[in-house]
């Protein structure tokens, strides 16, 4: 199976001066655990992830005056529609996240995260007898 077939096309891009509530906010409304942070000034693509908004308030930072690119990753392992799913955990496991961005012609196109890895890879649910 391959990364086209488990990622998520639900794409949330954000701006490097959202601040993290307003990220929360975003990604919570759509059900996704990272955002994709484009800036334009610093020419590139970076994430923002549940992890790292979880990072800051444990720290004691204020949500609501910390911005996306203070928290963003931007030292990003991307992935290809293309890789198999075994490549894209690999990458996973060898970096220590759980989140890739899929590029398809230099544009996010979706995400893949161990969630959907572990859906595709897991038996489907069968209902129990009562």
């Amino acid at each position: 199976m391959l990364v086209r077939d488990a990622m998520s096309t639900v794409v949330l891009t954000i701006g490097p001066t959202h601040t993290l509530r307003q990220a929360a906010a975003l990604m919570s409304a759509r059900k996704v655990g990272a955002a994709v942070v484009h800036d334009p000034d610093a020419g590139g693509i970076g994430i923002l992830t549940e992890r790292d908004i979880l990072n800051s308030v444990g720290l004691g930072q204020d949500p609501d005056t910390e911005r996306a690119h203070a928290h963003t990753t931007t030292d990003v392992v991307f992935a290809a529609p293309a890789w198999t799913l075994v490549e894209a955990a690999g990458a996973m496991t060898h970096g220590g996240f759980r989140h890739l961005i899929v590029l398809d012609g230099g544009e996010p196109t979706g995400i893949v995260s161990v969630r959907d890895i572990i859906r595709c890879w897991a038996p489907a649910r069968q209902q129990v007898p009562a």
